[in-house]
């Protein structure tokens, strides 16, 4: 990619320098590759509040984070909003443009002020015409995505709500937190609601696991905020 690097520096603790050479996506790919992709690069600013992307927008584009932290959400039929991931810088953003999809499956929705770099899925299959080579290392790395669906499948096997809760709330935390003295903190506030989604139980369900959470100490509550302890 077009490297954005010194554009994209700030003081913001969610400020990445990884560029598409250091992803796993692209781990397969050479230098010259990866010189190709540079050609097709585009910055994209989104102020907090604002969409990346809506559910059932045309699936036309790969992002990587390299400012700001993004929520991921599904809408249901019934008009219902669930809270299924978040993003952070570094992390990569609409791979679903290479499964085939038409449209994106879910929205995506900046926290806070956000800055991405990525390009287009047209200019890339116009690149891949003209590289065959670089669609089949995007293949070859495509599968180690399924581990962290994987980890999440796992932890919604869990029989207890608290445990599942707990294990739930340590990704995300070691994923998108900030290591403090003790743990990780979660710089971003997380309602009951939406822990109730990521769980796959109710919100009243929710609020007693988490008493009890807060309780045996395994969650310590700042504020807002919440810390993971170093116990996982």
């Amino acid at each position: 990619m077009k490297c954005f690097c010194s554009d994209c520096a700030s003081n913001a603790s969610t400020t990445t320098r990884r560029c598409f050479k250091d992803l796993w996506i692209f781990e397969n790919f050479s230098e010259g590759q990866m010189n190709e992709l540079q050609k097709i690069g585009l910055k994209r600013s989104i102020r907090a509040g604002s969409p990346v992307f809506t559910q059932g927008s045309p699936a036309n584009e790969i992002f990587l984070i390299k400012v700001g932290r993004i929520k991921l959400t599904k809408i249901h039929k019934d008009g219902a909003e669930i809270t299924l991931d978040f993003r952070k810088a570094g992390d990569v953003l609409g791979e679903d443009v290479f499964s085939g999809e038409s449209d994106y499956p879910l929205g995506a929705w900046a926290l806070e002020d956000t800055v991405t770099c990525g390009f287009e899925l047209r200019d890339f299959n116009a690149l891949v015409l003209k590289r065959p080579d670089i669609g089949l290392n995007l293949i070859k790395s495509l599968g180690v995505k399924l581990s962290s669906v994987t980890g999440r499948l796992d932890s919604m096997a869990e029989n207890s709500l608290e445990n599942r809760l707990h294990r739930i709330l340590s990704q995300v935390a070691r994923e998108h937190g900030t290591k403090v003295e003790g743990g990780f903190e979660l710089g971003f506030p997380l309602t009951h609601e939406e822990l109730g989604f990521l769980v796959g139980a109710h919100r009243v369900s929710v609020t007693r696991a988490m008493r009890s959470l807060t309780g045996c100490g395994k969650v310590v509550r700042k504020g807002r905020k919440l810390v993971l302890p170093l116990i996982f």
